[in-house]
């Protein structure tokens, strides 16, 4: 059963740049997709980015589009997410997944993830 850790998170102001990092042990990373959620209070949990197998698959929600990058090292058993620009909206608690396969054939969901991380809380103020 693999684990997964994040870290990274923090408390930033309106502008600012995070970047998260997961990692995983107890099991086959690099054969599998990986996708990082969030969930802000009240909200349903959503999918912020996720990343093939090999790491050129790669996919982003749109209000995070030209702000977040997603990357992978296969070698640490690491998923990254790079935020920039970061605003207020962007607070959540932030989850790494790991997928059921090494890639997608549509625009993941929750469904697509087999093991879940605990989460990291990013809070962004204005």
């Amino acid at each position: 059963q693999v684990q997964l850790v994040e870290s990274g998170g923090g408390w930033v102001q309106a502008g600012d740049s995070l970047r998260l990092s997961c990692a995983a042990s107890g099991g086959a990373f690099s054969r599998y997709a990986m996708g990082w959620f969030r969930q802000a209070p009240g909200k349903e949990r959503e999918l912020v980015a996720a990343i093939y197998r090999t790491g050129f698959g790669l996919y982003y929600a749109d209000p995070v589009k030209g702000r977040f990058t997603i990357s992978r090292d296969n070698n640490k058993n690491t998923v990254y997410l790079q935020m920039m620009s970061l605003n207020p909206e962007d607070s959540a608690v932030y989850y790494c997944a790991l997928g059921r396969r090494d890639y997608f054939t549509a625009p993941p969901t929750a469904s697509d993830f087999g093991s879940w991380g605990q989460g990291t809380q990013v809070t962004v103020s204005s």
